[in-house]
């Protein structure tokens, strides 16, 4: 099972089990990883599941679909790492993967 590195925005890092074929948001509801309010349940349709993606992790999770970038518009602090988490598809080559959460979700 690949491995994710949820950062608080304080600097608390807690590294957790995730399924290829989940999304990262799932894995952290399911892991109780503070930061991820997820609102929606995954439909992206909010913005409460914003995580920044570590710079080395950007070409492996890929860019932003329109829809995703769209709902970002209503995220804190974005930033050109930004993401939602409901949007990114665990896959085995993320295995290490690095994601921050930001100081509060929208």
């Amino acid at each position: 099972m690949p491995r994710i590195t949820f950062i608080e925005h304080n600097g608390t890092a807690r590294t957790v089990e995730g399924e290829t074929g989940s999304t990262v948001m799932e894995t952290a509801i399911r892991n109780a990883v503070p930061g991820i309010e997820a609102e929606c349940g995954g439909a992206c349709a909010c913005a409460t599941c914003h995580i920044y993606v570590g710079h080395e992790w950007l070409p492996t999770v890929g860019q932003p679909a329109p829809m995703e970038e769209d709902m970002l518009d209503f995220a804190f602090d974005v930033r050109p790492n930004s993401r939602l988490s409901c949007q990114i598809k665990i896959t085995a080559a993320m295995d290490g993967l690095t994601v921050t959460t930001p100081a509060r979700q929208a």
